[in-house]
């Protein structure tokens, strides 16, 4: 088996969420040696490297093979329409705790909004009374993208890097989300 240079163990860790901690628990090299490998301060033996790269390998195939979107998505997904204003989304989110909404027409995902999208509008001009009053369509971001419930947590870690949630459908349906609260519960 031919591996990839030393130097992409920490790049393959972090594409499957591992910490060094969980690498070094799985492997038996302690987490020092392995912190001193990705920063190339000590140049690993060859048995060594190896072992690392079998233990991730093995991480990767136990991951997605087990873990699926709705195995860790959260059931009953909080959203808004398009058509309510961001004071309803506003209200949503105090009341929820949640800080960001999937935004919908109907059944269908349009958008998200959150906490932070309606700090941004504020810090460019808008006022408060402005901004509650407006239609959430009109300050909506992009969607999260929407997954289906079979789809392997190792590519649902890859798109979390991208944005801030992922809706989980069955059957053309929502019925879950997985945040970054929902992917830290996994470890």
């Amino acid at each position: 088996m031919k591996f990839p240079p030393a130097s992409d163990i920490r790049k393959v860790r972090k594409g499957l969420d591992v910490t060094q901690a969980q690498l070094a628990a799985a492997s038996g090299i302690s987490q020092s040696t392995i912190a001193k490998i990705e920063r190339s301060t000590i140049s690993a033996s060859y048995a060594t490297i190896v072992r690392l790269f079998e233990t991730l390998d093995e991480m990767r195939n136990t991951t997605s093979k087990h873990l699926t979107a709705v195995d860790v998505a959260s059931k009953g997904v909080v959203i808004v329409q398009c058509t309510e204003k961001v004071r309803v989304a506003s209200d949503l989110m105090k009341t929820t705790g949640y800080s960001q909404l999937p935004v919908f027409r109907g059944d269908v995902p349009v958008g998200s909004i959150s906490e932070r999208s309606i700090f941004e509008l504020v810090r460019q001009g808008k006022t408060m009374d402005e901004l509650v009053e407006m239609s959430i369509a009109r300050v909506m971001e992009e969607s999260f993208p929407v997954v289906t419930e079979n789809t392997p947590m190792t590519a649902i870690t890859s798109m979390m890097s991208n944005c801030n949630a992922v809706l989980v459908a069955k059957k053309g349906k929502v019925v879950g989300v997985i945040t970054n609260a929902d992917m830290l519960k996994m470890i």
